[in-house]
């Protein structure tokens, strides 16, 4: 009994010195120095398929081994994934036929448009349908394609969600965008649906950016992982489609009304269509890169925290389309040099002092063309999904200086939110307020392909993608809110390039507070649940 006693005693004891025990901290040094390399002119703005990115790769590779990381599979750090380049051919073309009109919009002003299955040449005729929103959500109770079929036929639909109402000021999350309201989803549903091809309504309001991105987005190449796609996908200028609606007697502003309700029913268009689609296409390999700290327990090191950042950016533009007088580099030194750096200065650290669940330290390839990197790691996971507890990803962090709060958007959705809350508290921090999600950030990065997976997931502190400058900055707040604010128009241009008097206290901050989580949820007895009422907690893992 004696022996009983002294035993409990002296587990409490160890469990109180382990409760207490320091955190490894993350050094601003050599944060800076992998943020100030991964950015240089050198490695050529990472872009997928370019020499840049193969840099960018070995660079991190060579980090992960040299901080001491172990490799997951074969003695490799190096994860492949074949991914499928495409790129529009100047001959290409679509052209409408509506109420005895001939309609040809000019490819990049009225219409952009591609192929992601691989196909050098597209062609077809076929009659064009306004599928509404295109959304299939059975708990929402909606349905715009009532059992319609949509084989062959070339599907047009809106961008974002069905809008709130006073009867129903919630649903698809009220004025937020849910996944359905991205437009990958309705490539995807058009996928499904079988259609010929899909076309997406183009207005800044509901895109939540300017026609300029998806013009300059097919103007370049794009890359989809090997397999299915779409024959034919783009987006329609708003003021086209109106032309095009019209021609064919229809109302694009009463069409718009009608997919607003759930009685709505995909409208055929007294229009066809001629799609001539010529691309160049090729299939490359690129890498994840992936290292592991092991866990101490005997049973929970089978199980792992992911942490990841993506090491892509856009890459070197030799084609002229990057503004005058630039280096044709979109270096990305925020998107996201700031992250994969902000991993490794983790890493060297949380080497020294192993958690109870084995530490995954991710860069995923191919976020900004689609995380397909992301995606490819839930598809073949060199580590189990249901041992996955979960996935704390980095991406576009604070530049600007330290602040009194700390971004959790998306940890709600999970008991994260609780473990985030207790991390905050011991730094001294308070967890930022929500606030509506508009543009659907929690669905744009690759926390979201684990998410999807059923691993509970949230993109950490990125006070760059709340775009508000709501944090609470420990000096200067309005001119530091102000200068995060005015990262907008840096945002996917040359021009965000590393800037050595960044103050990077910030990013220390947020990348210090990713890593005390992941310990918080590491050494945790259970791992992390969604919440009962979010649809990812209905994915078994």
């Amino acid at each position: 009994m004696r022996t009983s006693f002294a035993l409990a005693a002296s587990l409490a004891l160890f469990g109180t010195a382990a409760s207490a025990q320091k955190l490894p901290v993350v050094a601003e040094a050599p944060l800076r120095a992998h943020l100030s390399f991964l950015a240089d002119d050198l490695l050529e703005g990472r872009g997928t398929g370019q020499r840049g990115g193969d840099l960018a790769v070995r660079y991190l590779e060579t980090q992960a081994a040299l901080a001491g990381l172990q490799p997951l599979k074969d003695g490799t750090y190096r994860q492949g994934l074949k991914i499928v380049g495409s790129k529009a051919l100047p001959d290409s073309t679509v052209t409408f036929s509506a109420g005895g009109k001939t309609i040809a919009p000019k490819f990049g002003e009225g219409i952009v448009f591609g192929a992601s299955n691989g196909q050098e040449k597209v062609a077809f005729d076929a009659p064009v349908v306004f599928a509404g929103y295109g959304i299939d959500a059975p708990e929402e109770k909606w349905d715009d394609f009532k059992g319609v079929d949509l084989k062959g036929k070339l599907v047009i639909m809106m961008v974002n969600d069905p809008q709130p109402t006073a009867s129903e000021p919630n649903r698809f999350a009220g004025k937020s965008l849910t996944w359905y309201g991205r437009w990958v989803y309705k490539y995807e549903e058009a996928l499904r649906q079988g259609a010929a091809g899909v076309l997406l309504i183009h207005t800044t309001a509901s895109a939540s950016y300017p026609w300029s991105v998806p013009a300059n987005g097919f103007g370049h190449e794009r890359f989809n992982l090997a397999g299915s796609g779409n024959a034919m996908e783009g987006w329609l200028q708003e003021d086209m489609a109106r032309t095009l609606f019209k021609a064919a007697g229809q109302d694009l502003d009463a069409l718009r009304a009608q997919a607003e309700t759930r009685d709505f029913k995909p409208v055929a268009l007294n229009a066809t269509v001629k799609v001539s689609l010529n691309s160049t296409i090729r299939t490359i390999e690129q890498f994840n890169v992936a290292g592991i700290v092991p866990g101490t327990d005997p049973k929970l090191k089978d199980e792992a925290v992911i942490y990841s950042a993506h090491w892509d950016h856009l890459g070197k533009d030799d084609d002229g389309s990057a503004k005058a007088g630039s280096d044709h580099i979109y270096n990305g030194a925020i998107d996201n040099a700031s992250g994969a750096a902000a991993l490794l200065a983790m890493a060297q650290v949380a080497v020294k002092q192993p958690a109870r669940r084995t530490q995954i330290f991710l860069w995923p390839a191919g976020e900004e063309t689609g995380m397909l990197g992301a995606n490819a790691w839930v598809r073949a996971p060199l580590w189990p999904l249901a041992r996955t507890a979960a996935d704390l990803n980095l991406d576009s962090m604070n530049f600007v200086g330290k602040t009194h709060d700390i971004g959790v958007a998306g940890a709600e959705r999970s008991s994260l939110y609780a473990s985030a809350a207790k991390v905050a508290k011991r730094m001294g921090l308070r967890l930022a307020p929500a606030i509506p999600d508009l543009s659907g950030a929690f669905y744009r990065a690759d926390h979201f392909a684990f998410a999807k997976a059923g691993i509970p997931a949230f993109n950490v502190g990125s006070a760059v993608f709340s775009g508000d400058g709501s944090f609470d900055f420990v000096k200067d707040p309005k001119e530091s809110s102000a200068r995060l604010v005015a990262f907008k128009k840096d945002y996917h241009q040359v021009t965000d390039e590393y800037n050595p008097s960044w103050d990077l206290s910030g990013m220390v901050q947020q990348a210090q507070f990713t890593l005390n989580l992941g310990y918080e949820v590491a050494n945790d007895k259970t791992m992390p649940v969604w919440n009962k009422d979010e649809a990812f907690g209905k994915v078994k893992r």
